[in-house]
């Protein structure tokens, strides 16, 4: 056994093999799988291994359709071929409109990654899937790509093909401990030794968190039983003359596929049950659960109306094993948070499905710092400190309940809410609050105006539409305010603090005293990795000379590491994250000065007090530190308060905005403002794919500055051109909003992708952020966006159709 290589790879199921596998194909061939076990011991041997194009975002889409495009590779490889029934086709099911039109969505979006679903109606599913009833159907979504592949043969080609290329697979060597060393590296404990490597990749299947203990941190990954069963021969499969499609049933909650001359049917049953919560036997390998199909007779008799077919067969095998899920069903994939030269590959409850794409994105991110697609949506930073174990098995069962029913715009599940609290939840409850959540924040979504008040989440604009429109004009005309919880806020101090920001942004740092900037930070590549306003707090009785650095909510970890890594030894720069202690009241509109002066000394004045700049004061007694910035483009303030105190500043403010007329307002507003401005979302509109040029922020980059991180690569990317280009869209329809995802067309040619769309209804138009190609991309070029099967007019207009010399926020 090595004593020394580049990367450690722990777990030998699909996550550990495809990893492995990519790192060779990647270029780097010292690298090495240890397995406690036998390759595939784990989750991956008892697997239904169904293997689908079906995403819901373009990022698992496009790794989808990696692990397609691998698998026909290695099931043709006449060295060592693997069973993989590609091209059987698959449905999912709907017998509600709300549902088709879902479908129809994704068809929208999964286009611009080059892949067509089909939308067909209930004749034409039972037509394809002749053992299906039609009864209370009204259709589905067809995937040809569809089918199931051999696990075991499948993590073996993978180990294979690795090997060849140079990598070494340890089998039966447990690891016992692991080690950082002072220079970041590592070293992996095992039975038979220790391995020195510069990195460790955590693919440990449901032995995620002993492997994460060894390490110091906990993964919010939990297990959960999942069960199917194998029946006989049916004769009506071989009659059909054709291998059966895959079945996906949200109204059952069922699955099946062909096995052999039977079927596989599998069961996402209400009285679900996690495993192994309170620790794993050694001895668990190879192992199943105990059966257990009481549990699923509810859901057995929906498959049974479904499927008649069913009640006229015996079954072979029944298989209970358990599945690894996620907070929020998608895995775990990328650098783990708060560790240096950690990675990990966890929570894939479809693994072998994805799995090859899963490692395919994982390879890339170790070996160049980031994958070809923007992977936020697996990154192990998504989820931050309410994300414990526990927090976790209750949105997995809600997730397993649910597992073929999408989540539609604006939905919000009950399980696990209330995670992160201020003292303003329960007032604004009471105010009539409705919520969305944010990194696990309870976030005032809007204000209900009256208590049975509770629209369906749809597709479609709904009656919430006309509540936001009122929350906006009051904002426009009067004066709003809104509580922004969970703002990433990390405060820099040191002597060095500006001279580091300055590497790090790839614009101008503000340095004096009282002010504010707003800058990018760039990844290695040249494409947005960040974005943070920088605000300069002059000493006080306070503290010293600081910086706050504030993003957005959903980047605590993520910017964390980012700065934490970039830090040198010889740099006089500290880094204290306060997100959690201190919370943002927005007091925004034409009257927001007034409201303020009257419950804070001093002079509030434009002339005094400019935009962009920041002073520490009190709000009645109460200490607070205010920021005139605004993210709707009206005159507003940020009053940033410690959670303390936030009950005392907003009493002040609600009775000095009573002469006024103050009213609250929720993000819905906000996000309808913020796209009338111009204004972008991070990990909506900013994405690791596009460099600030391509994203329309050239404005923000000094080129002529010193070095920056990422100045070498977006000198290159200039001189290139850009691929695609970032434009503000009209689009002519009034009864739905834009959908992110969602392609833009002209004929049967993709030309973009929605990123962002919302009502304006300050300009009384309905807005789309899109990168669409660059050949497009000037104000009145025209193309359609196909939203939800329907082809609708969209012109690219001028960015910030509301105020665009931006003199409201100035004022």
């Amino acid at each position: 056994m090595k004593s020394r290589t580049k990367v450690v790879v722990i777990g030998g199921g699909i996550a550990g093999c495809s990893t492995l596998y990519h790192l060779t194909q990647e270029g780097w061939s010292d690298v090495v799988l240890v397995e406690r076990d036998e390759l595939t011991s784990g989750t991956t041997w008892h697997s239904a291994a169904q293997v689908t194009n079906f995403g819901m975002t373009q990022t698992m889409v496009g790794l989808k359709s990696h692990s397609i495009a691998l698998y026909k590779k290695l099931r043709d490889d006449p060295e060592y071929p693997v069973g993989y029934h590609h091209g059987d086709g698959g449905i999912r099911l709907a017998n509600t409109e709300a549902q088709m039109q879902g479908y129809r969505h994704f068809a929208s979006m999964a286009r611009g990654m080059g892949v067509d679903y089909e939308i067909i109606d209930a004749a034409e599913c039972a037509r394809r899937h002749p053992l299906i009833s039609t009864e209370n159907l009204l259709g589905g979504l067809w995937d040809g790509e569809d089918g199931d592949i051999d696990p075991a043969q499948l993590c073996q080609a993978l180990a294979f093909h690795a090997r060849k290329a140079g990598a070494e697979v340890y089998r039966n060597t447990p690891v016992t401990g692991l080690s950082q060393l002072k220079d970041d590296t590592w070293t992996v404990h095992t039975e038979h030794g220790d391995i020195d490597c510069d990195i460790v990749v955590n693919a440990g299947g449901y032995r995620v968190n002993e492997v994460a203990a060894m390490m110091g941190v906990q993964h919010p990954v939990a297990s959960m039983e999942h069960q199917y069963f194998i029946t006989e021969d049916i004769p009506a499969i071989a009659e059909a003359r054709h291998r059966m499609p895959l079945l996906r049933c949200p109204i059952s909650d069922y699955y099946s596929r062909q096995e052999k001359g039977g079927l596989l049917v599998g069961f996402y049953e209400q009285d679900c049950k996690t495993w192994g919560m309170d620790g794993i036997s050694p001895d668990f390998s190879n192992d199943l659960c105990p059966d257990d199909l009481d549990r699923v007779m509810d859901v057995l008799e929906g498959a049974f109306e479904r499927m008649p077919a069913l009640t006229e067969v015996g079954i072979k095998r029944v298989v209970n094993g358990p599945i690894t899920y996620t907070i929020d069903g998608a895995p775990l994939v990328g650098p783990i948070p708060g560790k240096r030269n950690a990675f990990c590959i966890i929570g894939l409850r479809a693994g072998l499905g994805e799995g090859g794409g899963h490692g395919w994105l994982l390879a890339q991110q170790i070996v160049h710092g980031e994958a070809c697609y923007d992977t936020w949506v697996i990154d192990p930073r998504r989820f931050t400190g309410h994300a414990t174990v526990e927090f976790t098995a209750v949105k997995a069962i809600e997730d397993y309940q649910n597992e073929f029913r999408f989540h539609f715009p604006h939905e919000h599940r009950p399980a696990g809410r209330n995670a992160k609290t201020t003292p303003l939840t329960p007032v604004m409850a009471a105010e009539g609050a409705e919520f969305t959540v944010v990194n696990g924040w309870e976030r005032v979504d809007y204000i209900r105006p009256s208590p049975e008040f509770r629209p369906t989440p749809s597709f479609n604009f709904d009656a919430v539409f006309d509540v936001v429109a009122a929350e906006v004009a009051n904002v426009a005309t009067n004066v709003g305010l809104a509580e922004v919880n969970g703002f990433n806020r990390i405060e820099i101090t040191g002597k060095d603090r500006h001279s580091f920001l300055d590497r790090m942004m790839c614009g101008t740092v503000t340095k004096r005293d009282g002010r504010i900037g707003l800058g990018y930070l760039l990844n290695h590549h040249g494409c947005i990795k960040a974005e943070a306003t920088v605000a300069n707090l002059p000493a006080s009785d306070r503290g010293g000379q600081r910086i706050w650095y504030g993003s957005a909510a959903a980047s605590e970890y993520h910017d964390m590491d980012w700065l934490t890594a970039h830090l040198r030894p010889d740099e006089d720069v500290q880094l204290r994250s306060l997100t959690n202690d201190q919370t943002i009241l927005v007091l925004a509109g034409p009257k927001a000065r007034t409201v303020l002066s009257a419950c804070a000394r001093g002079d509030w004045s434009a002339d005094v007090f400019p935009w962009l700049s920041v002073r520490e004061c009190c709000i009645g007694f109460a200490p607070a530190t205010i920021m005139v910035v605004s993210f709707s483009g009206e005159l507003a303030y940020e009053i940033h308060v410690p959670n303390a105190s936030l009950y005392a500043v907003y009493l002040a403010l609600r009775e000095a905005g009573k002469a006024y007329n103050l009213r609250l307002f929720g993000a819905r507003a906000v996000d309808s403002m913020r796209m009338e401005k111009g204004f972008l979302h991070w990990k909506a509109d900013l994405i690791t794919e596009f460099d600030p040029f391509e994203t329309g922020l050239s404005r923000f980059v000094k080129m002529g500055k010193g070095d920056f991180i990422g100045k070498e690569a977006l000198l290159d990317r200039q001189a290139a051109g850009p691929r695609n280009q970032l434009v503000t869209l009209k689009i002519d329809t009034t009864h739905a909003p834009a959908h992110p995802g969602a392609s833009l067309m002209q004929g049967d040619k993709v030309v973009g992708t929605v990123t962002s769309g919302e009502y304006g209804h300050r300009v009384g138009m309905n807005l789309a952020y899109a990168f669409v190609l660059p050949e497009f991309g000037n104000p009145g070029s025209a193309m359609e966006l196909d939203l939800c099967g329907d082809r609708i007019r969209a012109q690219v207009i001028e960015p910030s159709p509301y105020d665009p010399k931006f003199e409201r926020m100035r004022s």
